[in-house]
């Protein structure tokens, strides 16, 4: 039997989570006040819909409320989908995030903000941005090279479809 408070908590929530077809990201504890923040992270392949997590947290209150996992004392539950710029932690991350830009912070120093090309089981193919007119650069990371990264925010995102070949070939038009 489990004896973090923790792993009581995964061991409720996984199955109600899997139930849903998402993926338990992060269950935290943390006090506020005289009261207690349960914070549940939940994730999948398509992201997470606002009617998804209030479905979920009332199957999670009710499963809390039938078991002593979080004790006497008050908490206040908040189910919830990671940010925008979550940090990138577990290969299906990095999956979910193909085609989106990223900071890396490589392990030897120094950062990189590359967009995801493709993932596989040892790391990633990226496209270096050019600067300043150049054409941007394909450069493959392993996993190993990665400190930690990051989604970064685009408020122009161009869409998968449309590469950096693409896009030069519209400037070129428009010349």
């Amino acid at each position: 039997m489990s004896t973090t408070q923790s792993e009581r908590l995964r061991e409720l929530l996984a199955p109600l989570v899997s139930a849903r077809e998402l993926d338990l990201e992060e269950v935290e504890v943390t006090p506020a006040g005289k009261r207690r923040v349960l914070r549940i992270v939940v994730d999948s392949e398509e992201g997470v819909q606002l009617d998804t997590c209030a479905d979920l947290s009332r199957d999670i209150s009710a499963a809390l409320d039938e078991t002593d996992v979080m004790g006497g004392a008050p908490y206040v539950l908040e189910v919830t989908s990671p940010g925008a710029d979550r940090p990138l932690t577990q290969h299906r991350h990095y999956v979910r995030a193909t085609g989106r830009l990223i900071k890396a912070q490589l392990a030897e120093g120094g950062e990189l903000v590359a967009r995801i090309v493709s993932v596989d089981d040892e790391g990633l193919d990226l496209e270096v941005p050019g600067v300043k007119g150049r054409k941007p650069t394909a450069r493959r990371l392993a996993f190993g090279d990665i400190a930690k990264a990051r989604v970064e925010i685009e408020f122009n995102r161009k869409t998968a479809e449309k590469t950096a070949d693409d896009i030069q070939d519209e400037n070129q038009e428009e010349a």
